[in-house]
């Protein structure tokens, strides 16, 4: 797995992704999770992050321990939420870490943010579009997850928007990543997929192509996501892209596609310190 986009780390067995230019930026700390490290077994091996998918309880805590470490962030400050396909953006503080984790996670929501350091929100993924931002001026960051259903229904436009009228964030300060993801020529969709992105208002132009039966077409997730993220303000110079298909690494990512649903989950993870 190689990357002219995103930076590939190793913290001693860990690998892991970060995004040059939220990196680059103060009082913020992000870790996108590979496969490799953990300690989970079988189609979960070796770094799953999903404590829903059968994998043992311990593996995934211990899992999350090592993923934690390589970055200096305190495993008691993650905020897991069950993701459903939403646009459901929550808002969490100080009082919601270990949600979860030790507490009962939160249900259909899709998207985290908060204004309050110390708090590590978690999105989970194999083959949907991770979503980061960072305002470094009012001090706000998001973490949201966005598959084919979240994408029609404009996850990272929502995030924004939430960030600029809750707290008053300029969508020109918002530093963004989309993470790994499954590519265009790996995501083949049928017709009521399609259908939906017609009705999205999204530009489809190179986005999704019909294929020769004209009944299948593969869809570019990634590029429908910097459309959506650049029509919400966001500037080109502030947002990194991925250029890591995780249907094409799955020996290094994981990948519902690839595998047909028998696998871990990777884990986004931001935190302002």
């Amino acid at each position: 797995m190689r990357s002219n986009t995103v930076n590939i780390n190793d913290f001693g067995t860990v690998k892991f992704i970060t995004f040059p230019r939220l990196q680059a930026a103060s009082g913020v700390r992000h870790i996108f999770s590979t496969r490799l490290g953990g300690v989970s077994e079988g189609v979960f091996s070796e770094m799953n992050l999903s404590f829903r998918n059968g994998d043992n309880r311990e593996n995934v805590l211990e899992n999350y321990r090592r993923l934690c470490e390589a970055v200096n962030i305190d495993m008691s400050h993650l905020v897991l939420s069950r993701q459903t396909h939403t646009n459901n953006v929550k808002y969490v503080t100080e009082a919601d870490c270990g949600t979860g984790i030790t507490k009962p996670e939160f249900s259909d929501v899709d998207g985290l943010i908060t204004d309050k350091p110390g708090v590590a929100l978690v999105t989970q993924y194999a083959d949907c579009v991770p979503l980061l931002f960072y305002d470094p001026v009012m001090r706000v960051c998001a973490n949201s997850h966005s598959g084919w259903r979240g994408t029609v229904q404009k996850m990272g436009a929502v995030t924004v928007e939430k960030m600029i009228k809750d707290f008053g964030c300029k969508p020109e300060n918002i530093i963004a990543a989309i993470g790994p993801s499954i590519c265009k020529n790996c995501y083949e969709v049928d017709t009521p997929v399609y259908e939906a992105f017609v009705n999205s208002g999204i530009p489809l132009e190179g986005v999704i192509i019909s294929k020769s039966d004209g009944e299948h077409f593969l869809l570019d997730l990634k590029e429908a996501n910097r459309r959506i993220l650049l029509a919400s303000g966001i500037l080109p110079q502030n947002l990194d892209i991925a250029d890591i298909c995780t249907c094409e690494n799955s020996d290094m990512l994981h990948s519902h596609r690839a595998t047909g649903g028998k696998r871990g989950n990777l884990a986004a993870i931001i935190e302002m310190c």
